[in-house]
C-alpha cells in the first residue's frame, strides 16, 4: 500500500512560480512511475506530466511543456512539480498518482494509475 500526500499549493499571481511536492510512504514507491494530474471545476482530470521510476524519462502535456518540470528524489520518496510562468488557466486541484506497473514510458491516462493523493489547490490570479 502506498499513501501519497501533496503539498505546496497556494494562491499566486500570473507569472509566478510554485513547487509542489508529493511525499510517499512505502519503500516500493521508488519503483513506480509517478504522474501529476489536475482538475479544474467543471472539467475532466487531465495529465500534467509524469516521470519514470528512475527519473530518466519524463512526459509533459503540451499546455505545460517548457514551463513545468517534474523531478524525483527516491531517497526521500518524493516527487516534485516545479511550475514556472503560471497562468490563470493553470488553476486547478493538482494530484500526484503512482502507477505500480512502471511502464517503460510513463502512462498518460489517469486510469493507469493505482494510488492517488488528496490533491492540493493551485490558484493563479490574473
Amino acid at each position: 500500500q502506498v499513501q501519497l500526500v501533496e503539498s505546496g499549493g497556494g494562491l499566486v499571481q500570473a507569472g509566478a512560480s510554485l513547487r509542489l511536492s508529493c511525499a510517499a510512504s512505502g519503500r516500493t514507491f521508488r519503483r513506480y512511475t509517478t504522474g501529476w494530474f489536475r482538475q479544474a471545476p467543471g472539467k475532466e482530470r487531465e495529465i500534467v506530466g509524469a516521470i519514470s521510476w528512475s527519473g530518466s524519462i519524463t512526459y509533459y502535456a503540451d499546455s505545460v511543456k517548457g514551463r513545468f518540470a517534474i523531478s524525483r528524489d527516491n531517497a526521500k520518496n518524493t516527487v516534485y512539480l516545479q511550475m514556472n510562468s503560471l497562468k490563470p488557466e493553470d488553476t486547478a486541484v493538482y494530484y500526484c498518482a503512482a502507477d505500480v506497473h512502471a511502464p517503460s514510458f510513463p502512462s498518460q491516462t489517469h486510469v493507469e494509475y493505482d494510488y492517488w493523493g488528496q490533491g492540493t489547490q493551485v490558484t493563479v490570479s490574473s
